[in-house]
């Protein structure tokens, strides 16, 4: 395995908030739960939801689990980097809690679908250490057939429900051009080397330099 670069205080760069999205069936959470294993040093995003805890999830390490009347609070008060709602359960990813993590040092990595990822980008665009913290990322399947495929290895959809996911995927991976970073899917341990590659690349950039030459 390879060994990580440098994380947290010891690095010589500003920390990033890594957008992962894809479509429907698309493997980023798959891939994200790589990333984070081979980097313990990143922590990802926990989101806050509506819906109830099901069997063996803990409140603060799977999800924020409020009632609807905290939840609107926060999305009244522009609380969320990004909110939905799934199943009458809303969802949305805490803003404090990321910008706190990458005041310390720390590099976040967000799982987010299409639509969400458009809105990130918008809360990014006026707020400055999102926006320099920021690098997004779509992950593809090589073919819509692949797609199709594993939509359908799911097993759990009707054949009306699979034509309306791939109907979704499909326009989803046409929003592509608006990632900073495109990695069409190969093997799983291919696509966490790519993603690792922007990690580091992104470290490397000169605009998050917090190098300085002593003496």
């Amino acid at each position: 395995m390879k060994n990580p670069a440098p994380e947290g205080k010891g690095r010589l760069s500003s920390p990033l908030l890594i957008l992962v999205s894809a479509p429907s069936g698309g493997g980023k959470t798959t891939l994200c739960q790589h990333i984070l294993a081979r980097h313990p040093g990143m922590t990802r995003a926990i989101t806050c939801t509506t819906r109830p805890p099901r069997p063996g999830e803990i409140d603060g390490r799977d999800y924020y689990f409020l009632d609807d009347a905290a939840f609107a609070q926060r999305l009244a008060v522009g609380g969320f980097l990004e909110n939905a709602t799934v199943y009458n359960h809303s969802y949305g990813i805490p803003k404090a809690e990321v910008l706190d993590k990458l005041q310390q040092g720390v590099d976040v990595l967000l799982n987010v679908d299409v639509q969400g990822a458009a809105t990130v980008c918008a809360r990014a665009a006026e707020d400055p250490v999102l926006a320099r913290a920021l690098v997004t990322v779509f992950l593809t399947p090589p073919s819509l057939a692949v797609l199709e495929t594993r939509l359908q290895r799911r097993g759990a959809d009707s054949p009306e429900e699979l034509a309306r996911r791939f109907g979704v995927a499909r326009q989803e991976i046409a929003q592509w051009r608006h990632f900073h970073y495109l990695i069409v899917s190969a093997t799983v341990a291919e696509d966490v080397r790519r993603l690792e590659a922007i990690i580091d690349a992104e470290h490397l950039r000169q605009s998050r330099s917090t190098f300085t030459l002593d003496g």
